[in-house]
């Protein structure tokens, strides 16, 4: 398998968009309890619209496939979640920049301007019941396991074993974001379905790179 950073960020991207595909039931329910159940059903067709459109991005760079990503991701996905997550795919690819061949440190830059910008685009923050609340410790526990002298697969395997218990942490937030914050108090005792997201995306490409790493042994 090839497993320069062009080929390795389209196995990332292509792990992402296949989990949103297969979980749309259960993300879907997830944000029927507080939210307006639409989110697995977006997110799902919004990817197969990214995977039916896959041989035709821009492979220049890591940086132009990502920016290629997320204008489609922007403009497919419904309601709220597709300039979201859209904006963390265009803020990734504006931070790799036209590098070619990717550093750790570079992706954990890239993965810091996708966090900072779906902060931003979203008026969130830590704390108010989003998908950020798992993907924002996920991106530190990550950071950590490479600096400490860990492998990719290592520090995969632990940033998602923190997304999850960050996303299980949701359940005693109140949401202050989208229209699960109209619930107010009640959202308590339930977890965020973007959150959760990002937990089961992580855990996906910890499996797929694992799974990766070994062919190319």
């Amino acid at each position: 398998m090839d497993h320069s950073s062009q080929a390795l960020v389209e196995l990332v991207v292509r792990t992402i968009a296949q989990t949103a595909i297969d979980n749309e039931r259960s993300f879907g329910d997830l944000d029927a309890v507080v939210g307006d159940g639409d989110f697995g059903y977006s997110l799902a067709r919004g990817f197969e619209k990214l995977l039916e459109e896959w041989d035709t991005l821009d492979r220049s760079s890591p940086g132009a496939f990502l920016k290629k990503v997320g204008v489609v991701v922007t403009s497919r996905i419904g309601g709220t979640s597709g300039p979201i997550w859209g904006t963390g795919f265009l803020r990734a690819g504006a931070a790799a920049g036209t590098m070619t061949d990717l550093a750790q440190a570079d992706v954990i830059a890239m993965l810091r301007a996708a966090y900072e910008g779906i902060k931003a685009r979203g008026q969130s923050d830590l704390g108010d019941k989003t998908l950020l609340d798992a993907l924002v410790p996920a991106v530190h526990e990550l950071e950590r396991a490479l600096s400490a002298g860990g492998d990719a697969g290592t520090a995969l395997r632990q940033a998602a074993q923190v997304a999850h218990e960050s996303a299980e942490a949701t359940r005693s937030m109140v949401a202050k974001r989208g229209r699960a914050a109209y619930s107010g108090e009640r959202s308590i005792g339930t977890l965020d379905a973007g959150a959760v997201a990002v937990a089961v995306v992580f855990e996906q490409v910890s499996s797929v790179w694992e799974q990766s790493s070994n062919e190319r042994m």
